[in-house]
């Protein structure tokens, strides 16, 4: 919480100023669920980046080198992937790499297919495609909210070697991400409700964001961009979708 000190912090979630101390810069101490739980009510911590402590509380104890399984799509999200028709949907996973993505998002955001394996990263293309940051109306709020996610990634498996590959190569490559990286934002999904695309064929279209996980695996996230109500945006992704279809 702002304006507390280190002092009113500790004895509000009954632990020494030391112990806190030894918390705060990530020392290994084996905190109980209790003194994590007081900590984010002391903090007023929204629910992603309390579940984001307890990685890092986790993580202070796990320090040898993951091997992460590879990933691959549930076929439950598949189904339900198609199930949506022509509306676009993009299936992250960790890193939140792009795991799939129907033709119609193909065709609005990016030909994800087209490109090698190892570039089919949602952060990656945010922060560092030119494309990217022309048709995204709102750029700036995609890119620290896939920021966010990517951090929230990281401290579930801290020591994932792709993800820290991942992590150096946009610190080298763009300040932007240096900046967003360095406000620790953390975030389960994309949080803005709306964006704008700007497709070079059909116009501008005006999307409402729903992300979908499973109880079985929430690693994995459907991204579905459904058009608004609003005439222009309707008709622009009837037109995208014929484009699409005729594919």
């Amino acid at each position: 919480m702002p304006g507390l000190r280190r002092e009113e912090v500790a004895r509000r979630v009954g632990v020494s100023v030391d112990y806190y101390v030894k918390l705060e810069q990530g020392r290994r101490v084996t905190p109980s669920d209790n003194v994590l739980h007081a900590l984010a009510d002391v903090l007023e911590l929204d629910d992603a980046a309390r579940e984001h402590m307890f990685d890092l509380s986790r993580r202070v104890n796990h320090l040898r080198l993951e091997r992460v399984p590879t990933q691959r799509v549930r076929v439950g999200m598949l189904r339900l992937m198609e199930s949506l028709g022509g509306v676009p949907a993009v299936l992250t996973g960790r890193r939140t790499d792009i795991l799939a993505a129907n033709p119609t998002a193909r065709l609005l955001i990016h030909d994800f297919n087209a490109m090698p394996a190892r570039e089919r990263n949602a952060a990656r293309f945010l922060l560092l495609s030119e494309k990217a940051r022309l048709i995204h109306r709102d750029w700036e709020a995609a890119a620290a909210g896939m920021v966010g996610m990517l951090r929230m990634d990281y401290g579930r498996h801290p020591n994932d070697p792709r993800a820290a590959e991942l992590v150096s190569e946009l610190s080298a490559a763009s300040d932007d991400f240096k900046q967003f990286w360095s406000e620790r934002h953390v975030a389960k999904k994309v949080v803005v409700d709306s964006k704008v695309i700007e497709h070079p064929i059909v116009g501008p279209i005006r999307l409402h964001l729903e992300a979908v996980q499973t109880a079985e695996d929430h690693e994995q996230t459907l991204h579905v961009l459904v058009p608004a109500s609003d005439s222009a945006s309707q008709s622009a992704m009837r037109h995208l979708q014929k484009l699409a279809g005729n594919r």
